[in-house]
C-alpha cells in the first residue's frame, strides 16, 4: 500500500487581501515545501483584521490553482466575441515579446492615425496594491494618451461625506467594539465587510450594545440587528431627515455642540419642521413608529455610532444621502464621544506620495478625461462622452472586466465589438472582457508579487510581499507596463525601470513613512489620528471649521472632482440646501413599476470569485427577488423564467419568491458573468451610465423596470 508523504508547512507568511473591499485584511498564508500556498486566515495580531476573513478569500488556494488560470499570452484568431458565435472564440498562443510588440504596435498605429488620445487605458480595483494598480496612470501621463475618470464606485459616497466634514477621515473604526449602539447604514457588512460585525458584536456582547441595520431588502446583516429598518430604495435622506426632525423636537439635539461645530443649526431646524415622521413613513415604507423608535435610541445613546456604507449611496441622489445620514451624528453631537461619529472611510490619512509612481509630474491636464462608467458611450461614439474629441481605436485593460460589471452593457458590449478597435486585457482568467479582445496576457496574483496597500475602512498601511513564485509565463502589472513603456519610447521618463520594492520603498519614504525593509518586519504601519483629530474636536476640515450642514454642491470640497474640461455633472440645480430627499431617482412609474437593486453577493466580489467552483456552487444561479405580493399579483412562483426591462434593454432571469423584499422592490444579487444567465446578458443590460451629480458615478441600485412572467 502506498502512503502519500504529507507536504509539510511552513511557518505562515503574511500579506494583504487586495481586493476591492474596505476591509483590506491583513492575512496569514501557510506555505508549503514545495512552493505552493496552503490555508489563508486574518492576521490574528492585526487589531482591525483581528484573526476574521471572509469566505471566499480563506479558499484562496482555490482560485491560485484554478485549472482554468490563464497561463500564455494569445492572439486572438477568428471573429471578436465569445465561442459559439461564428468564427468566434479561436485563440493562437504567442510568445510575450510578439503579444507585447503587437499592443506597442497597435498603440503606434492609432496615435498616428487619430493622435495620442485615441488609446485608452483602462483600469480599476482588481488589485488595490498601489503599484500593481496604478503604474498603468504613468505610462498614461507619459504618452498623453486620453485621461481616466474613476467613477464607478466611490464618488457619490465620497463626496456625500466630504461636503459635511471637509476630510475623508473619521472615528476609529476600531471604536465600534467600545460603543453602545453600531448604526450599519446601507452595508450588507456580513457579506461585503466581514469586520465591521467582529467589531459590532463585540460591543453587543461585551457592552450590550443594540446593532441597528438599515438596508433595503432582508440580507444577512439584517438577521444580525437588534433593530432592522427596510426602506424603500433611495429614500435614506427622508429617514434621516425624520429622524433630526425628531431630535429637535423631543431635545435629543445637542445644541451646544451645534453651535460651536456646526455652519448653521438654526436655518436647519427651520428647515426639518415639516420633515415628520409622517412625511418620512409616506416616503421610505417604513412604519411612524419604526422612525420614531430609531430616532429615540440614537437620541437617548449618546455613544452611537454611524457605519456608513457605500451600497445606499449607489443612487442617483446618493451623494445627498450620505450627507443625510452623516449629519445625524452631528446634530446628535455623536462626534465627542468614543465609540460615536459617522465613518464612511479613512482614505485621507494615509497620505501616500505617489507622484512618482503615477507619473503625475509630467501630466498634460489639457488630455480629456473620459468617464471610466460610461465605457459603453465611449466606445460607440457618444460625441459627449467621447469631450467632442476623436474616437478611442485602442485600449489596454488591467483589473477589471468591464463588459460585465459596466452599466449600460449592450452598449459595452456592441462598443468592444468594433472591428476597428483594439484591445490588450491582461487577466487572470478569460472573462468576457478578455474574450473581445485582440491580445490577452496572464496576470499574476497577489502572493506572486509585491504590493503595498491602505485600507480605506480601516486605519493601516500593510505590506503585500511576494510568498511564492507565480508560473513562469505569468507576468505582472508593473511588467506590462515597464516593457511597453521600453516599446514606446519613454522608458526613460522618471519612474520607470523600477522593481516593484524599489517603487514601495520610494512611496513610503518619500511619505515620511518607514521604508520597505522595515515594513517586512512590521507588516503594517497604524496611521489612525489621535481621538481629538479623528473625531474633529479641533474643528472639521473646511476652511470655517466647521460641519456643513449646508454644502455647496457645485464648488464644495471632493475627492473626486472631474477637471475643469469636465465640469459639474448631473442635476445638481436639483440637489437641496440643507439635508432633504431629492427625487432625482429613477422613480417607479406605470410602465415601470418597480425599482431594481443589483446588490453584491456574499461569495462573489463583482466580477471575481465568479470562476471559483465553491462560490457559484454557495451562489447557485442569477435570480431575482421578487415579494410574495408582486409574484401572486404576476402569477410568478419561484424558479419561474421572468422577465425584466426598462428602456435600456430585457433580460430573463430566474425568480425567488421571498418576504426578504417588500412589494414595489426587487433585488438581484451578485454580479454574475452574462454568460450566465438564461440569455448571456447579465443584470447591467439594466443599469444606467448617466452621470451621477455632482461628480459623476454609476447608479447601480437605482433603475425602474417592469417585470413579467416568461411564457415563451
Amino acid at each position: 500500500m502506498n502512503i502519500a508523504t504529507p507536504i509539510k508547512t511552513l511557518s505562515p507568511g503574511h500579506t494583504t487581501c487586495p481586493h476591492d473591499c474596505p476591509s483590506t485584511c491583513a492575512l496569514e498564508v501557510d506555505l508549503t515545501e514545495d512552493g505552493r500556498i496552503g490555508r489563508v486566515r486574518g492576521a490574528a495580531d492585526n487589531s482591525y483584521t483581528a484573526g476574521v476573513i471572509c469566505a471566499k478569500v480563506a479558499r484562496y488556494a482555490e482560485r491560485l490553482y484554478h485549472p482554468d488560470r490563464l497561463m500564455v499570452p494569445q492572439r486572438r484568431k477568428g471573429a471578436k466575441g465569445a465561442k459559439g458565435a461564428k468564427g468566434a472564440g479561436l485563440w493562437q498562443e504567442i510568445s510575450w515579446d510578439a503579444a507585447l510588440d503587437e499592443i506597442a504596435n497597435a498603440f503606434v498605429a492609432a496615435e498616428q492615425k487619430h493622435g495620442t488620445e485615441a488609446i485608452w487605458p483602462y483600469f480599476y480595483a482588481g488589485t488595490m496594491g498601489q503599484v500593481q494598480r496604478d503604474s498603468i496612470e504613468r505610462l498614461r501621463h507619459a504618452k498623453r494618451y486620453s485621461g481616466f475618470m474613476g467613477t464607478i464606485c466611490t464618488n457619490m459616497a465620497w463626496t456625500g461625506y466630504v461636503m459635511g466634514t471637509g476630510m475623508l477621515r473619521g472615528p476609529d473604526p476600531r471604536e465600534m467594539a467600545r460603543t453602545d449602539c453600531v448604526v450599519i447604514w446601507g452595508t450588507n457588512a456580513v457579506a461585503t465587510q466581514v469586520n465591521v460585525m467582529t467589531h459590532a458584536i463585540k460591543a453587543r456582547k461585551e457592552r450590550g450594545a443594540k446593532i441597528v441595520v438599515i438596508d433595503i431588502y432582508d440580507n444577512p446583516t439584517m438577521k444580525q440587528a437588534d433593530m432592522a429598518l427596510t426602506l424603500k430604495p433611495g429614500t435614506d435622506a427622508a429617514l434621516a431627515c425624520a429622524v433630526m426632525h425628531i431630535a429637535f423636537r423631543d431635545g435629543y439635539a445637542d445644541r451646544a455642540y451645534m453651535e460651536k461645530y456646526a455652519d448653521d443649526p438654526a436655518g436647519l431646524e427651520a428647515h426639518l419642521a415639516t420633515r415628520t415622521p409622517e412625511w418620512a413613513a409616506a416616503i421610505t415604507g417604513l412604519s411612524v413608529e419604526e422612525i420614531e423608535a430609531f430616532a429615540r435610541l440614537v437620541g437617548t445613546t449618546r455613544k452611537t455610532f454611524f457605519r456608513l456604507g457605500y451600497g445606499f449611496t449607489r443612487s442617483r441622489n446618493g451623494a445627498a444621502s450620505m450627507h443625510a445620514a452623516l449629519s445625524v451624528a452631528t446634530v446628535l453631537g455623536s462626534w465627542q464621544y468614543e465609540g460615536g461619529g459617522a465613518f464612511h472611510s479613512n482614505s485621507d490619512i494615509f497620505r501616500l506620495n505617489k507622484s512618482e509612481l503615477m507619473g503625475t509630474g509630467y501630466m498634460d491636464p489639457s488630455i480629456r478625461m473620459l468617464d471610466q462608467s460610461q465605457v459603453g458611450r465611449v466606445l460607440t461614439g457618444d460625441a459627449v462622452a467621447l469631450r467632442h474629441g476623436g474616437p478611442v481605436t485602442a485600449m489596454l485593460i488591467q483589473n477589471t472586466n468591464p463588459v460585465n460589471v459596466a452599466p449600460e452593457q449592450r452598449l459595452v458590449k456592441q462598443g468592444f465589438l468594433r472591428d476597428d478597435l483594439f484591445v490588450a486585457v491582461h487577466e487572470q482568467f478569460m472573462t468576457e472582457t478578455a474574450e473581445l479582445a485582440d491580445i490577452v496576457l496572464p496576470a499574476t496574483m497577489f502572493v506572486e508579487h509585491d504590493d503595498l496597500y491602505r485600507g480605506g475602512g480601516q486605519n493601516h498601511i500593510q505590506l503585500g510581499p511576494k510568498l511564492v513564485e507565480p508560473p513562469e509565463t505569468v507576468r505582472t502589472n508593473l511588467f506590462v507596463i515597464e516593457e511597453l513603456a521600453k516599446r514606446l519610447g519613454v522608458a526613460d521618463y522618471p519612474g520607470f525601470g523600477l522593481s516593484a520594492r524599489e517603487h514601495i520603498d520610494h512611496i513610503l519614504t518619500a511619505s515620511g513613512r518607514i521604508g520597505f525593509d522595515a515594513l517586512l518586519n512590521d507588516k503594517w504601519i497604524d496611521c489612525q489620528p489621535d481621538f481629538d483629530e479623528a473625531h474633529y474636536l479641533n474643528g472639521f476640515a473646511h476652511p470655517d471649521g466647521k460641519f456643513h450642514f449646508k454644502p455647496d454642491w457645485a464648488g464644495g470640497p471632493a475627492p473626486n472632482r472631474p477637471p475643469a474640461s469636465v465640469g459639474i455633472l448631473g442635476p445638481v440645480a436639483q440637489f437641496p440646501a440643507f439635508p432633504d430627499q431629492v427625487d432625482v431617482i429613477e422613480l417607479a412609474d406605470e410602465q415601470h413599476p418597480f425599482r431594481l437593486a443589483t446588490s453584491p453577493a456574499r461569495n462573489f466580489l463583482n466580477s471575481t470569485f465568479a470562476e471559483t467552483r465553491s462560490s457559484v456552487q454557495k451562489e447557485g444561479r442569477p435570480e431575482v427577488m421578487v415579494s410574495p405580493a408582486d409574484a401572486l399579483a404576476l402569477g410568478i412562483e419561484s424558479d419561474d423564467l421572468v422577465r425584466m426591462g426598462n428602456g435600456r434593454g430585457e433580460i430573463r432571469i430566474h425568480a425567488r419568491v421571498t418576504d426578504a423584499v417588500k412589494p414595489g422592490v426587487l433585488v438581484a444579487e451578485g454580479l454574475w458573468p452574462n454568460k450566465a444567465h438564461v440569455d448571456g446578458e447579465g443584470i447591467n443590460v439594466l443599469t444606467g451610465a448617466d452621470p451621477v451629480a455632482p461628480h459623476g458615478g454609476a447608479a447601480f441600485h437605482d433603475n425602474k423596470v417592469w417585470l413579467t412572467k416568461d411564457l415563451a
